[in-house]
This record gives C-alpha cells, sequence and structure tokens, in this order.
C-alpha cells in the first residue's frame, strides 16, 4: 500500500506539502495539486482513518439518533429519505455517520455520553418528541449539532412548514365541494402531531367549517395500524364525514384500509388525503393525495447548518423551516 513518503518520493515535493494537498490546504501552488493528485491516483493511495484524524484533528464521524416514540426509526419512509440526503451530503465532505445507542459496553449511556465516547465531530438528531430530556442536554453541550423534524428554541433546527401543509390539505378538500372534514391527527405528544392539528383547525376556522369533536381522532404516533384503528372510529359514526385529512401517509394508508375493508370505496365515498408524499403513495390504487415534504431539501440542510458549526467552531441556533406542497393524485374528488 502507498504511503505519503511515497508520493513525496514519486513528485519531488516534501511530505508537508503532500500532507497540506491531502488535507485541501489553499497556501499549495495549482501545478503542485496537480503533479501531487497525479501522483495520489497512478499509486491508488489512501490515506488511514488515524492518520488523517491525526493531521485534521477531527474523527471525520457524525453521530444520528432518532428519538420518536413509533419505536420505527429509520424504517418509516420518511425519516429512511431525510437521513438518506443527509448521508449523501456527509459523504460528500468526507464523513462517516454512526448511529447512536443508549448502551456502551452493557452500561446504559446517554446520548451526549455516548458521542463524548466516541469523539464525533457533530450530531444530527430526528426528533419528533418534545421535551426530551436527552436531546436538551445534547443541545446544551459544545458538539456542534442540528434538529429534524422538530422547532426546537435554542438549536439549530430543520422542519417542514406543517401548519400550511395543513391548510393546504383542509382548502383543497373545501375547494372539492366538502365540508364534512374529518382528522385523524397524529399524537399530540409529538411536535408535528400537533403543528398538524393546529393547521387543521385554523383552515377550518377561516373556511367557515365546524368539526365537531368526534370528527378529530388521534391515530397515535403515525403507523399504519393507528390510522386504520381511528379510521373505524369515524366509521362508526351516524353521520359520517364526506372527507377526512389524515396526519400522515402512513396512517392514511391504513385508513383507507379500514374504509375499503368496510364496504366502502375511496373516493367515491369518503375522500381521503395524507401528509408525507412516501413513496408507495404513488403506487397504490388509488394514488394517495398528499401533502409533501420535500426530504432531498430537509436532509441537505440539516447537513449544511452542522458543516458550518463544525468547521467554524463554533455552534450557531437557527431554524429553518421548509416549504411543502399540495401532490394531487386520486383519493379525493369532488362532491355536489
Amino acid at each position: 500500500m502507498a504511503t505519503i513518503y511515497d508520493i513525496a518520493k514519486k513528485t519531488g515535493y516534501s511530505i508537508s506539502t503532500v500532507s497540506k494537498v491531502l488535507n485541501n490546504y489553499s497556501d499549495v501552488g495549482e501545478k503542485a495539486k496537480k503533479i501531487i493528485n497525479e501522483a495520489v491516483e497512478e499509486l491508488g493511495y489512501f490515506p488511514s482513518s488515524s492518520a488523517r484524524t491525526l493531521s485534521t484533528k477531527k474523527s471525520w464521524t457524525i453521530g444520528v439518533v432518532f428519538v420518536e416514540d413509533s419505536g420505527i426509526g429509520m424504517e418509516h419512509p420518511f425519516f429512511n429519505a431525510v437521513i438518506e440526503s443527509f448521508k449523501k451530503s456527509a459523504e460528500k465532505e468526507g464523513y462517516d455517520l454512526l448511529f447512536a445507542s443508549n448502551n456502551i459496553g452493557n452500561e446504559p449511556k446517554s446520548y451526549l455520553d455516548h458521542f463524548r465516547y466516541r469523539g464525533v465531530d457533530g450530531v444530527v438528531v430526528v426528533c419528533s418528541k418534545m421535551n426530551s430530556p436527552d436531546v436538551e442536554r445534547l443541545m446544551e453541550s459544545d458538539i456542534p449539532s442540528v434538529v429534524i423534524d422538530l422547532d426546537m428554541r435554542g438549536a439549530s433546527a430543520v422542519y417542514s412548514d406543517n401548519i400550511h401543509g395543513s391548510e393546504l390539505a383542509v382548502d383543497y378538500l373545501y375547494s372539492l365541494g366538502h365540508k364534512k372534514i374529518a382528522h385523524i391527527s397524529g399524537s399530540k405528544k409529538l411536535y408535528v402531531g400537533e403543528q398538524r392539528l393546529k393547521g387543521f383547525q385554523s383552515a377550518m376556522k377561516k373556511t367557515g367549517l365546524h368539526a365537531p369533536k368526534e370528527y378529530i381522532v388521534d391515530g397515535g404516533v403515525f403507523t399504519y395500524d393507528g390510522g386504520k384503528e381511528a379510521m373505524e372510529k369515524l366509521l362508526k359514526l351516524e353521520d359520517k364525514p364526506t372527507a377526512v385529512y389524515v396526519a400522515g401517509d402512513l396512517m392514511a394508508i391504513g385508513a383507507i384500509t379500514a374504509i375499503q375493508e368496510a364496504g366502502l370505496k375511496v373516493p367515491d365515498d369518503i375522500s381521503v388525503i395524507g401528509f408525507d408524499d412516501i413513496q408507495i403513495g404513488r403506487y397504490m390504487t388509488p394514488g394517495l393525495t398528499t401533502i409533501k415534504q420535500d426530504t432531498t431539501l430537509i436532509g441537505k440542510t440539516a447537513a449544511s447548518l452542522l458543516f458550518e458549526q463544525i468547521n467554524s467552531k463554533e455552534k450557531q441556533f437557527m431554524s429553518i423551516k421548509i416549504p411543502v406542497r399540495l401532490i394531487e393524485r386520486t383519493s379525493c374528488r369532488p362532491i355536489e
């Protein structure tokens, strides 16, 4: 395996100059960069992680932690897509991801303890759960960090415009002539559940519509089963809604299953609109009309905020709200 000494010998440049080129220092001429990089390619040189860490004073590792109640974590299509986008940005900058555990050597540890032990350069937290003491300690530490899916004060955060997304959903159903609109909400313990419910209530009030208490059903932590069970409750009502806005696509798919199992059709009998735009919603029948979260932009923005902190060696506190938009498919229909 080629070493930095082999590159120096081949090119005639000093070891310090070769090291500067390998670590992207700016005080090296373009000619030297070209010659050294060509030698790197020719010799198949690849720096060891320990040498890179010593020369740059970085571990080149980003910690990742999920804080949510469903236990689904990376299996949820939304979280998966966001972390995939974040991962691509991290890889371009030369970072690896380290997924957190609450145990080190079979000893229970906080996320902060875990990341200090591992010596990560920064942390991304995917968090829908409000008031998590473990996350708050992490945010208060000196480790560069960014939170996704939660507008957390005193931290850099990236999240979708959940309130406006709910307003888009209700306005769309209203434009189709629906007046009896129900809502399957996410848990009020979760930031997105609270925000999307707030948006639903705001839009209903703005359009002059009234949703009776029984039209708002808690679907829990954004699972298929939670959406199915919530829809079954709505179907038992004597005065059934003509449309249902569901706070998450997995719950919406569960709701559609409940409607079909009851011998009814979507959208002929009940229209359904979701929130997320997970991939399966595009291919199911009927295609799921939904509010799209821009997972690519969320991941890229979170990575950019985190790298700014790492490079400046200074924690920053900035909240960025990512726009959402309506995606029309075939799960909603106009009514007279």
